[in-house]
């Protein structure tokens, strides 16, 4: 007998809850890039220093980083739809009272706002990923779910800044950003049936496959005394201390290093981020082809931590460092793809949510302490030290994914053993 639509979703669905999930993705990354790009206009009419609009950074990082450990119960508890129409709300709350802040406390109030928002955005992402995106496609809505987020982080600054610019008025790029939220909880709401995680094709079978270990109700918080959940956790630490060094210092360092014009080095972020998502399209193709993802994930970070110590060395020519360091983006998106899935394999029956949800909040840890530490490695005028610095940690993030494909891997054999018996 055939099997249902129901049953198996279709090209079709899969493709329109990837979509959904890659917009809604997108518009976290956005927000991220809310006031950074306002800076200059923030100064000139407030006159704030650099740290002080910096500590908003630290504000939005930290309410996401708390948050996002949280949130990861909360998806798991209510669902993930109502989770994910709440964080868009709170972007377009965090946009308005941006636009009529009367000095740093509104900035800061909206921050939180913002931080609370991009909080849980991965448990819900994933959440229903996993649920209703058939096997055979998941690794191509993983790979959909990082490109968005780079789009989402370029499309920012130019949006900002630029309607700032255009109307001669920060508060209106604040609004325009509320807007947008809107827009995007709008059209979430409009195809929300595609977003239900409760009623996904694959949230059934997982709920069929728990059956056994329902019977034994274990404790909300007893994932976390899986090794595999904080190896996970310091893989994404690691990595996004990497991500931060070059997004945030890869360019003033080149610069320094290269003697290239800042408007010319400005562009490495750019092309890291474009090769990142070249890769992650690569990525999504190889992930459902490779058995142990821990493999590709480990020689693809090897490889651009290779690249960006070749660039640290200072022996390149300039534009041909430029070239290097961009490239090295290629490696870590092609590994985005079986990283997510590695995740997922880590995680036990029922706990989706709280496993990404605590796992990604080392990126937001890795955000918050990485920016100091190199900022004051570029004070100190070690200016090679960004690029091995940054190397240094893909190699550790690399530790960290080998641990974790041991355990899953380790966790299979016990399991068909089990079954045999």
């Amino acid at each position: 007998m055939p099997m249902t639509t129901a049953a198996t979703p279709s090209l079709r669905q899969d493709v329109r809850t990837i979509g959904l999930i890659g917009l809604a993705h997108g518009s976290s990354h956005f927000f991220h890039m809310l006031l950074p790009p306002l800076f200059p206009f923030l100064i000139k009419d407030f006159g704030y220093s650099y740290s002080e609009l910096g500590l908003l950074l630290s504000v939005f990082f930290v309410v996401s980083g708390t948050g996002q450990a949280l949130s990861g119960f909360l998806v798991d508890k209510v669902g993930a739809r109502p989770v994910l129409f709440a964080a868009l709300s709170s972007f377009a709350a965090a946009g308005l009272v941006a636009g009529s802040a009367g000095g740093y406390a509104g900035l800061v109030l909206a921050a939180v706002l913002a931080g609370l928002g991009n909080a849980p955005f991965h448990p819900v992402d994933f959440t229903i990923l996993n649920k209703r995106v058939s096997p055979q496609r998941l690794g191509h809505g993983f790979s959909v779910h990082g490109i968005s987020g780079n789009l989402g982080w370029a499309t920012a600054p130019v949006f900002m800044a630029g309607i700032a610019t255009a109307t001669g008025s920060w508060r209106m790029a604040c609004l325009g950003g509320a807007a947008l939220a809107l827009l995007v909880l709008a059209i979430m709401v409009w195809n929300r049936d595609a977003l239900d995680d409760r009623q996904g094709a694959w949230a059934h079978q997982a709920a069929k496959g728990a059956v056994g270990a329902a019977a034994v109700q274990e404790h909300p918080m007893a994932f976390l005394r899986l090794p595999a959940v904080w190896l996970c956790f310091s893989f994404f630490f690691w990595s996004t201390c990497s991500l931060s060094a070059i997004q945030s210092f890869a360019a003033p360092s080149l610069q320094r290093m290269y003697d290239m014009p800042l408007s010319l080095t400005t562009m490495v972020v750019t092309g890291y981020m474009l090769c990142g998502a070249m890769g992650m399209v690569l990525g999504g193709f190889l992930v459902g082809r490779v058995e142990r993802l821990e493999k590709t994930i480990s020689v693809c970070l090897l490889a651009s931590a290779t690249l960006l110590t070749l660039v640290g060395l200072g022996v390149l020519p300039g534009m041909v460092a430029l070239a290097v360091a961009s490239l090295a983006g290629m490696g870590i998106g092609i590994a985005g793809p079986s990283r997510d899935m590695l995740i997922k394999r880590a995680a036990p029956p029922g706990a989706t949510g709280r496993v990404y949800g605590t796992v990604y909040s080392g990126l937001d840890l890795g955000f918050s302490l990485a920016a100091p530490v190199f900022g004051a490695m570029l004070d100190a005028q070690m200016n090679a030290g960004i690029f091995y610095g940054s190397a240094l940690a893909l190699v550790l993030s690399v530790v960290s994914a080998g641990f974790v494909g041991v355990g899953v891997a380790a966790r299979r054999m016990q399991a068909v053993a089990q079954s045999a018996a």
